[in-house]
């Protein structure tokens, strides 16, 4: 039976992934001078936020319920390959940095501090786990409501300057159509 959710969870995954890139690709052309790498890039690194705040905000609701340990261990390892994912992205946003426009280089230095917590988090999460074992602890339900917090901020960070972008871009689409150059 875990074996089938899984698999559907990442079908799901893939496919919003997937619809993801192709809204993209179709409903938004960045604005003159921004980089179009960069701003897919961002794209899909709020898709994987979300997912990640949505993991994160699950596994926070586990806190103080009956679940095992092992419960807890396998939503871990869904967060740890969402950071990873995400840590994916952000590489390559790095890579693509130097030809970024400077809302966007800003956007990847606040994604990155942000990232490296909630990894850092989720390693001290994965060890109270493998040490301990035990879910009720104090410690461990702050380590699980920091990272619902933090994986809530970037999600909100990332879309906010996926939302500035897009906005850019209709700006400057609404001042072509009214005969205003480009800047």
């Amino acid at each position: 039976m875990t074996s089938s959710i899984m698999r559907n969870v990442r079908r799901f995954a893939a496919f919003a992934a997937l619809l993801g890139t192709a809204l993209f690709l179709q409903g938004w052309t960045p604005a003159y001078g921004d980089s179009a790498e960069v701003s897919q890039l961002l794209q899909q690194a709020r898709t994987s936020a979300m997912q990640l705040n949505r993991d994160s905000s699950d596994m926070a609701s586990y806190a103080g319920s009956r679940l095992s340990w092992q419960s807890h261990a396998v939503q871990i390892n869904r967060i740890k390959e969402h950071i990873n994912n995400s840590g994916k992205i952000l590489t390559k946003l790095h890579d693509e940095r130097e030809g970024a426009e400077p809302w966007q280089q800003e956007a990847i230095d606040q994604i990155t501090p942000m990232l490296q917590k909630l990894a850092s988090n989720t390693e001290s999460i994965i060890d109270h786990l493998n040490d301990k074992q035990q879910t009720w602890h104090p410690e461990y339900s702050g380590y699980l409501k920091s990272n619902a917090e933090t994986a809530q901020d970037l999600s909100n960070l990332i879309r906010d300057y996926v939302d500035y972008g897009k906005a850019r871009s209709k700006t400057e689409s609404l001042g072509k159509n009214l005969g205003f150059s480009e800047s």
